[in-house]
């Protein structure tokens, strides 16, 4: 066997050896840190979970209540003066819904986009309703007049997305748990 074959096979003799080993070596300490990085990162999920949450709640409750001052009774006892017009309730309603709104905006942030439409819609409805009701209505007219407009075009709708509103925040906050 010429000598440059024996050495070849010399150095197989410690190489193949050694290359399992390192190979054996790579995957367990591969596997050792992908276990450690996925622990990592679940922890890190469940630490932002703590922080969020009582953020996430916070924000369905101030919708919650969002909802609620917007409605159109809720509206009128807050906003409603005996010695208002039609028109100045009206644009005090239009503008009670706007400031609550405004006030809300951030908590969008915290609730699915799904949810936050929903809330938009409410807003939307609240405010078209207020003004398709004042347009039947003289704006010189007594804010009473308006205030019972209001009331009765309510009492012939079934439900208000208002109400479906409330409904959407209690679904999705129960989700949550």
């Amino acid at each position: 066997m010429p000598i440059w074959l024996s050495f070849i096979l010399e150095i197989l003799k410690l190489a193949v050896p050694a290359l399992i080993v390192f190979l054996t070596a790579y995957y367990v300490l591969k596997a050792y840190l992908d276990n450690q990085l996925r622990l990592k990162s679940i922890e890190l999920r469940q630490s932002q979970q703590q922080t969020t949450l009582p953020l996430r709640l916070q924000a369905y409750e101030r919708l919650s209540l969002f909802c609620e001052r917007i409605s159109i009774p809720s509206l009128l006892l807050r906003v409603r003066q005996d010695a208002m017009s039609s028109g100045e309730l009206r644009l005090s309603l239009l503008l009670a819904i706007q400031q609550e709104y405004e006030h809300n905006i951030t908590q969008q942030v915290y609730v699915s986009g799904q949810l936050w439409e929903i809330i938009k819609m409410a807003r939307d409805e609240a405010v078209n309703i207020v003004t398709l009701v004042a347009e039947k209505v003289d704006a010189k007219a007594s804010s009473k007049d308006l205030a019972q407009a209001l009331f009765h075009f309510l009492n012939q709708r079934e439900s208000t997305v208002v109400e479906k509103a409330l409904l959407a925040i209690k679904k999705e906050a129960g989700a949550i748990f």
